[in-house]
């Protein structure tokens, strides 16, 4: 009707971001699965000084002892003082250096591979591989206990994602044949980071040959502490480029160092070249740090008596387990959970290891199950036989 003005209909309110974090944050901390960042200072060995207490540290990744190796830092300072610290650049706009070169030959000639291509983190390089070679329409299977970034790399190719039990190879097949016109990809951990254990990697790759699927490898808790030179879960399975052509791998467990890369036939390395956004929009490593790593290497390589070093030991927790009983899962690799079911329980033993000098962190959901939480106990060749005998004698303490 002519002359008469018409409210605006109010607008739904917008949902409050910042109360919806706060919310989140509550149910966190009442649950128990809060997590809290804390400063942790590597001391001599393998201890470490968290907020003023000094604990030998039974959580580091670094299986070879190799993060305050003398050779590494001396590798480090020198390309530091040659070439300087930061690349300066991505690796396709100037910031590829000789460094990173000879450091992705080497990896490649390491791993059985035709050709290797460094990536920042193994975040970045999960997700490069999997964005970089899948579209939607495209098929992607993964065991359910993958790392993180398989699972998001995967979600951001718009592929469809489908999931097999954790080590079913029956299952695997299953969600292969659900698409049987579609391109295939399946992606396994090597060793899983929580439960320590190891994918049945040939009957996988058996299945990957069957099906036509191509088959790609996350090895980053393996390399360097599975097969006669250190070449991973993979070479300790006798596959190859032909069996498994897409390897991944991270630099900053094993090797002590920082980043990672994926390996694999020349072509494929070519089209992450191409099209690994990961990879091309990102600054390259610091040059000093690929030496660093390349002597790393050289030592992960031949110095087997450091691996033979952290199996001992690795034996030696197990061992001492399960004469006394407690809930260790079945893993043979540098990770050892000792499963204790609900959040509070694994918090409150962390807790009390802590009180003994003993850095263990507890591993709560999201990150495990519901109803999984554990203590994870990493081993290392930077430990003694003392020092795993104390900390049995402080687990025996805790669960009394």
């Amino acid at each position: 009707m002519s002359g008469v003005e018409h409210a605006p209909a109010r607008a739904t309110p917008r949902p409050d971001l910042m109360q919806r974090l706060a919310a989140e944050r509550l149910r966190r901390e009442q649950a128990q699965l809060l997590r809290r960042v804390r400063t942790c200072m590597p001391q001599q060995g393998a201890w470490v000084l968290i907020e003023g207490q000094l604990q030998r540290d039974f959580s580091s990744n670094d299986y070879l002892g190799l993060a305050r190796d003398p050779a590494l830092v001396a590798a480090l300072t020198r390309a530091a003082h040659a070439s300087g610290v930061g690349a300066g650049a991505a690796h396709l706009l100037g910031g590829h250096r000789d460094e990173h070169a000879q450091l992705e030959a080497a990896l490649a000639e390491w791993t059985g591979r035709e050709r290797a291509l460094l990536f920042s983190t193994g975040y970045m390089a999960n997700l490069g591989v999997l964005a970089g070679l899948l579209e939607a329409g495209d098929l992607c299977v993964q065991d359910k206990l993958n790392h993180a970034s398989l699972i998001d790399g995967a979600r951001l190719s718009g592929a469809t994602l489908r999931r097999y039990r954790h080590a079913d190879v029956e299952s695997a097949a299953r969600q292969l044949a659900s698409l049987p016109q579609a391109a295939a990809l399946l992606a396994t951990d090597g060793v899983f980071s929580m439960d320590g254990d190891v994918a049945p990697l040939a009957q996988l790759a058996s299945l990957c040959a069957d099906t036509g699927a191509l088959m790609l490898v996350d090895d980053a808790h393996g390399l360097g502490v599975f097969g006669a030179d250190g070449a991973g879960s993979l070479a300790e399975a006798g596959l190859g480029q032909t069996q498994v052509p897409l390897l991944m791998g991270t630099l900053g467990k094993a090797l002590g160092c920082f980043g990672a890369f994926v390996a694999g036939p020349a072509m494929l390395i070519e089209a992450l070249v191409q099209g690994a956004r990961s990879f091309i929009y990102t600054t390259a490593m610091p040059p000093a740090l690929a030496s660093a790593t390349l002597t790393a290497l050289g030592i992960a390589r031949n110095d087997h008596e450091r691996r033979a070093r952290l199996h001992a030991r690795i034996a030696q927790f197990r061992d001492g387990a399960r004469t006394l009983n407690f809930p260790v899962l079945e893993s043979h690799s540098a990770i050892q959970p000792i499963l204790l079911g609900n959040a509070q329980a694994a918090l409150t033993a962390s807790s009390r290891l802590a009180q003994r000098g003993f850095h263990v962190p507890a591993v709560r959901p999201p990150t495990v199950p519901a109803g999984q939480a554990r203590l994870r106990v990493t081993l290392s060749a930077a430990h003694c036989e003392a020092d795993v005998a104390a900390l049995l004698d402080a687990l025996a303490a805790v669960a009394r």
